[in-house]
């Protein structure tokens, strides 16, 4: 077992008077983590509900206060899986808290558009929310060795973190193509809005290619054939959906800033490439160096998350093409970093940058010093 860091957050919020969300893409572990919780708890009134059943969602569907209290009877763990299936979630799990005393409430699901739309007004004030990513480079490191993860880095930009690509590495290939075709887009595709499932994948195909790079929606519509209007609702989707993450440009002061770009960003390594179909060793690649942008970004992202640290993230480029892989900003200072996979490449940071905000730091992450940048 791979203990998750989100674990010991979710125990120090149980049984405080609000619901537990717990939310991420499938495939990550989520009911995994509840037994493991329930198991550490070891409490003996645990109940289960999987609304991927029919009658399960069903009963949970516009029930009273009343008939809620007989469906839970003495349990004290309420444990409802798949939430987001169940119509009017959000009103049951309101009366569930306001009505029914000494009870925790965890809630997961897959799909964030429908969880947030369904769960948001009635829940004000009412809920603790969590994340759960794909294996993250610390979680790994902690069940082998830092020096175990440094020897499987290339393996982790190539194939990412998802759990069963970690636990089962002989069939690592045949389990990312099932995961991406399968299991990946089932939410969104299901979606009222997407009409035209082959549309959305040459858009992931398309931001596949474009990691690191910035991302124009009038470009990419032109190139598939698609208005931008479609192509930011398709992104914004994928976002919900957990497949991929922005970042936006930072500007302040400059007028050469680049004020409206972004960058589309991977949860995961092994997602992107299955994408291109491109499992080949990074000495035999062209985009190493963009794999591991995405990959350290979204290690990132994970430690920040998992960690509760609250920073505002960018990438800083200006017209004259001079630029920052990322900038954190937080507590008024500017962290300036850039990565660089070829060591020898030398990195400074721009002076225009370091002239225009004085309150800043810099650091230049290579495969020798990114565990303790992610750690």
């Amino acid at each position: 077992m791979i203990n998750r860091d989100i674990l010991n957050a979710l125990k120090a919020r149980l049984f405080k008077g609000k619901v537990i969300i717990l939310t991420g893409p499938r495939q990550v572990g989520k009911t995994t983590l509840l037994k493991q919780l329930t198991n550490e708890l070891d409490l003996n009134s645990v109940m289960f509900l999987n609304c991927d059943e029919p009658d399960t969602s069903y009963l949970l569907q516009n029930a009273s206060s009343t008939q809620l209290k007989n469906l839970i009877g003495s349990h004290r763990l309420i444990l409802i899986d798949e939430a987001q299936k169940v119509d009017n979630i959000g009103l049951t799990l309101k009366l569930m808290v306001d009505n029914i005393t000494d009870i925790q409430i965890i809630a997961t699901g897959s799909s964030a558009f429908d969880l947030r739309n369904k769960l948001n007004e009635p829940l004000t004030g009412r809920k603790f929310e969590y994340h759960l990513y794909p294996f993250s480079t610390r979680e790994l490191a902690r069940n082998s060795s830092m020096i175990e993860e440094r020897r499987l880095l290339e393996q982790r930009m190539i194939y990412g973190m998802y759990p069963d690509v970690i636990n089962y590495p002989s069939d690592k290939q045949r389990l990312l193509v099932e995961l991406t075709n399968s299991y990946l887009f089932k939410d969104i595709l299901a979606y009222k809005d997407v009409r035209r499932p082959e549309e959305l994948n040459k858009l992931l195909r398309a931001l596949a290619f474009q990691v690191g790079s910035e991302v124009s929606f009038n470009e990419l519509g032109r190139t598939l054939g698609m208005d931008k209007e479609t192509i930011e609702r398709y992104i914004n989707l994928l976002e919900k959906v957990f497949v991929v993450f922005r970042l936006s440009s930072f500007s302040r002061n400059l007028r050469n800033e680049l004020k409206k770009s972004k960058k589309i960003y991977f949860y995961d390594n092994g997602i992107r490439n299955a994408l291109i179909n491109n499992f080949a060793p990074l000495e035999m690649r062209t985009d190493a160096g963009a794999l591991w942008e995405n990959f350290i970004i979204s290690e990132r992202k994970k430690r920040n998350d998992y960690d509760e640290i609250y920073v505002n993230s960018y990438f800083w480029r200006t017209q004259g093409q001079q630029e920052i892989d990322l900038v954190e900003e937080k507590d008024g200072i500017l962290h300036a970093i850039e990565f660089k996979w070829n060591e020898n490449k030398k990195s400074k940071l721009p002076a225009t940058f370091a002239s225009a905000y004085p309150k800043h730091t810099f650091d230049t992450i290579t495969p020798s010093n990114y565990l303790e940048f992610l750690l």
